[in-house]
């Protein structure tokens, strides 16, 4: 019983409060039948986890294996053109060594690309973006997706 030794200082241990730990040593006379007690309830919190771990995983799997294009790819697609903005600072940062006006250009341009976007759709896709992963948190939080 290595894992129910120390349990009596008011930690949480597996997720479970002292006092149902109390409770049990209340309930139960003998030590076996408390260490017995501590032992499935420890055992049921593990089992519970589990389960939460698996809805959550079922659900990241079936978002990745959908049919629908939107579905699969709408967030890779937006990392991936995060992460080609990010590697594309790579050879800027060259071109800026050796050639410093024809980067100035280029970022000017991209400057005045983004910039030509209205602020009204920058808010949009702002508040679309975050909408979306407070939305898909309380889904999580709430159980609402399972």
């Amino acid at each position: 019983m290595g894992i129910l030794t120390g349990i009596g200082t008011g930690e949480i241990v597996g997720g479970v409060v002292k006092p149902l730990f109390d409770i049990i040593d209340d309930l139960f006379t003998s030590d076996e039948e408390r260490a017995e007690a501590k032992r499935k309830l420890l055992t049921d919190e593990g089992q519970r986890k589990i389960r939460d771990l698996q809805v959550r995983l079922s659900a990241i799997l079936a978002e990745a294996n959908s049919k629908d294009p939107w579905t699969s790819r709408a967030r890779p697609s937006f990392l991936y053109i995060i992460y080609l903005m990010i590697l594309s600072s790579i050879p800027m940062g060259v071109l800026a060594a050796f050639q410093p006006q024809i980067a100035v250009q280029i970022i000017a341009g991209m400057q005045g690309w983004l910039d030509a976007i209205p602020d009204s759709l920058w808010a949009l896709f702002g508040a679309g973006y975050l909408g979306y992963s407070a939305a898909r948190s309380w889904d999580k939080k709430k159980g609402v997706s399972r």
